[in-house]
């Protein structure tokens, strides 16, 4: 056997076909370098005797640096002796015997070397018949492109890797071909590229007959006589077999891409059935479901799944593989047996009802697909599908005694149940015995209603109920202050009539007053919650209107709180009274300012709500249209959840006793209802309150421009008058105020206490009256009653109406037509005398 080292010895074992990487240099060096010693041979020969010493130093000096100079130049790699130096044998053995083809090309595109393999591939017979890639693939047009790109990256030294089929091979077969190019970089190399070429038709053939075997799989699984898919963990479809597809009536090209999911094909709450399986981790789960599948179209299919699912070690679901069996009636299905079952699954699932059989620590044992979404998230997460562990603590122990009993074949009556953590959803139960207990585990039957939407409109009505209530008796209780209010207020001013400011009594005269019409302003605010207070609606432009507050709101806050005020784009416009607008938002900005003592920021917002985004705040109670909101959040302590729903009410307040009357809600409250808006409010303990208001858009339309009124000249205002007014007042206090300060300035008065001594005043004066100053509340007859009796016999009577109450709240019970004057109670002797004066001469 050869050794190593002998192979290393001899340089014909490495060889390979072309290696032109070393070439020699020939003779001619060697036959320079002899005439130039023998030149130098003949001159010393011919040198003078006395000279030649002289010479043959000189010589010698040259040849000594000649060979220092050699020493050094080998030494430093200048200059390279004859051999190949024995590292780079191995290097060159391993090219030479490559299976793949390789070939180094030059810079100028000479061959510089190339393996055995290389000419194999390319069909060379002989070393100089060596060709570089180009020249060999030249006359395929099909590879032009892919040779085209390779040379050029070789030209741009750069690696390329391209793959092509050619018609004739080196077998004269078709053949397919890896070609890469990469460069060689490094020494007298630059420039150069290395060029490896490899047949790969075997693998190519492999894999098409591998792709072929799996086209003819699934092939067979397209056109199976059952259904079949995949969905992953979050219900996306990965694949859907053809004739599930054609069952569905799905195109299989729209499959897979994540848009179709099991909610898209399952009918109901099917899906829920699917999503909310759990099992034991590293185990393989496979459930067989009776559900409806659902077409394109929106027809239902009945089916069987045998769903299956590996579960990781970690308990996490893998993808699903689900085979889906035809239920629906067709030829040769006339089982009676078959048919019951398909009909009892079917109402089984597609029951709004959610049922479940559980056992005797209500672990659930088999559930329908409203259970399923009901229940199926807590159920998921739960320790062993127990229903228990999805309510509250305080219900559990009712099921649990539910349970008990039905295991004792005992009665159990309905019960409610809050379910945990999902934000005051409850469900009412109901719970039978079952027979058979023994079979599969069963103990009892779960029947559960969703009672969360019923539950909300239930202390949704309550707590209207109650605001309606307080409303009304704070209506009541305003109507019978501001008869009391009307009288302090009138009397004050008879009584300032007739006393100079320098009497004694008249300061005291002044603070009676002015604290009547502090209560009357008291008053304002309940009637304000009643939603009973006098509105000037206007159109609105909110945004103008938070600006022109901007100033005001700032003093209010202080140096402490920040404001910031976001306006919506192109905001809409609004309907509402400018002054009750601005005291809600000041309201509720000061409320902001008590609920942040360290200082902190208020935020205003606005901006517009289409109908289409109603829905996403949640609020069952607001209708689906368009609204403008304005939002007032504060970062202050936050409202306790036990008490919100007690902040409108009026006098509620959690201030310290004199810092607050408890009115500011309750009149923000009535506002917002009165001009047909809503109020919500959303608090966290420590992270702030936000108040939102909707109110309802307003269609600005045109109107024509009213024409200028000629000016008058200024002229004195003259409160005397004429005529005959006929004061109907039931409150006797209001009503001899009135007649006192009527007659005081001229007029006749006749007075009546209810509306039917009215009519028969106006009986017994024969239609001599010129105007009717009537209340609107009064017992036996009210004021619109009336104001029909008296158009009856004198259409064009004139009328004041006073009220306590809203003017919208009576204007309703009289026609568009009727034409009258209001005046708000409590009124001063001024306002009395102005409206009756310019009634008269209107």
């Amino acid at each position: 056997m050869t050794s190593m080292s002998e192979e290393r010895d001899d340089p014909a074992v490495f060889e390979a076909p072309v290696d032109r990487t070393h070439r020699a240099h020939g003779i001619v060096p060697v036959l320079v370098l002899a005439a130039a010693l023998v030149g130098t041979a003949f001159v010393l020969s011919q040198a003078a005797p006395e000279n030649e010493p002289i010479y043959i130093l000189f010589f010698l000096a040259v040849l000594a640096a000649v060979g220092i100079f050699a020493l050094f130049a080998g030494a430093i790699g200048i200059l390279r002796f004859a051999g190949r130096p024995g590292r780079d044998d191995f290097a060159r053995a391993l090219l030479a015997e490559a299976e793949n083809g390789m070939i180094v090309v030059g810079g100028e595109g000479s061959v510089l070397f190339a393996n055995s393999a290389y000419l194999d591939l390319t069909g060379a017979e002989h070393p100089r018949d060596v060709r570089t890639v180009e020249r060999v693939f030249a006359s395929d047009p099909d590879v032009a492109e892919a040779i085209y790109r390779l040379a050029q990256a070789a030209r741009e030294q750069r690696r390329l890797q391209e793959e092509f089929r050619v018609a004739k091979g080196p077998r004269g077969e078709p053949a397919w071909f890896r070609i890469r190019v990469r460069p060689l970089t490094g020494g007298s190399a630059r420039g150069a590229s290395v060029w490896s070429l490899e047949d790969v038709t075997r693998d190519r053939e492999r894999q098409e007959n591998i792709f072929q075997e799996l086209q003819h799989a699934i092939d067979f699984l397209d056109h199976a006589p059952a259904g079949f898919f995949s969905a992953e963990p979050d219900g996306a479809i990965t694949y859907m077999n053809a004739t599930l597809a054609g069952w569905l009536d799905h195109d299989l090209a729209a499959i897979g891409a994540g848009t179709l999911r099991l909610e898209d094909i399952f009918s109901g709450d099917g899906a829920s059935l699917l999503s909310t399986l759990s099992g034991t981790p590293g185990a393989v789960s496979t459930d067989v479901l009776d559900v409806d599948l659902r077409t394109r179209a929106g027809q239902t299919l009945p089916v069987r799944i045998l769903h299956k699912v590996v579960y990781s070690a970690d308990g996490v679901a893998g993808a699903s593989r689900t085979l889906v069996l035809d239920r629906s009636r067709g030829e040769g299905v006339a089982d009676p047996l078959r048919a019951a079952e398909v009909r009892f699954a079917r109402f089984f699932n597609n029951t709004p009802i959610a049922i479940a059989a559980v056992d005797r620590e209500g672990r659930v044992v088999r559930a329908n697909a409203a259970f399923a979404r009901l229940f199926g998230e807590k159920l998921k997460a739960g320790d062993g599908r127990s229903v228990l562990t999805s309510l509250e603590d305080r219900d559990r122990e009712n099921l649990a005694r539910a349970l008990e009993a039905a295991n004792n074949r005992n009665e159990v009556r309905p019960f409610d149940a809050a379910l945990e953590g999902e934000g005051g959803r409850s469900v009412r139960f109901y719970v039978s015995a079952v027979e058979d207990a023994d079979i599969d585990g069963e103990a009892a039957i779960l029947y559960a209603l969703d009672t969360s939407e019923q539950r909300a409109l239930e202390l949704q009505f309550a707590q209207s109920q109650k605001m309606q209530a307080i409303g009304q008796l704070a209506g009541g209780v305003a109507h019978d202050f501001n008869n009391v209010l009307t009288a302090i207020i009138g009397y004050s001013d008879l009584l300032l009539a007739s006393h100079r400011p320098t009497d004694p009594s008249f300061q005291d005269i002044m603070q009676i007053k002015q604290n009547a019409n502090r209560a009357a302003g008291l008053v304002r605010q309940l009637l304000a919650f009643s939603r009973r207070q006098t509105l000037r609606p206007q159109v609105l432009a909110l945004g103008d209107v938070l600006e022109d507050l901007r100033m005001l709101l700032g003093r209010l806050l202080g140096e402490q709180v920040k404001l910031d005020v976001v306006h919506g784009r192109d905001l809409w416009s609004v309907k509402a009274d400018l002054n009750q607008f601005e005291q809600v938002v000041v309201n509720l900005v000061v409320n902001a300012r008590d609920a942040m003592p360290d200082g902190g920021a208020v935020t205003l917002r606005t901006r517009n709500v289409p109908a289409a985004e109603v829905a996403s705040f949640n609020e069952p109670m607001l209708p689906a249209q368009e609204w403008i909101l304005i939002e007032v959040q504060d970062t202050g302590s936050g409202i306790p959840a036990q008490i919100r729903d007690q902040i409108f009410e009026p006098f509620f307040s959690t201030k310290e006793v004199g810092k607050g009357t408890g009115l500011g809600l309750s009149t923000v409250y009535g506002i917002v209802k009165q001009t047909g808006g809503f109020i919500f409010v959303e608090s966290e303990m420590g992270q702030g309150t936000t108040f939102r208001i909707f109110l309802p858009r307003h269609i600005v339309e045109e109107e024509a421009a009213p024409k200028p009124k000629a000016a008058e000249p200024a002229r004195a205002a003259d409160m005397t008058g004429q005529g005959t007014v006929l004061l109907v007042e039931d409150e006797d206090a209001v009503r001899s105020f009135a007649a006192r300060a009527l007659e005081s300035r001229g007029y006749t008065v006749l007075a009546a206490n209810s509306g039917a001594e009215a009519l028969r005043v106006m009986a017994e004066n024969d239609s001599a009256v010129d105007l009717v100053v009537s209340d609107v509340v009064m017992p036996e007859m009210d004021g619109p009653t009336l104001l029909k009796e008296l158009r009856s016999k004198q259409p064009e009577l004139k009328i004041i109406f006073v009220s306590g109450y809203a003017e919208d709240a009576f204007k309703k019970n009289l026609g568009d037509e009727e034409r009258f004057v209001f005046l708000p109670k409590p009124f001063t002797l001024k306002q009395l005398i102005q409206a009756v004066k310019e009634t008269m001469d209107s």
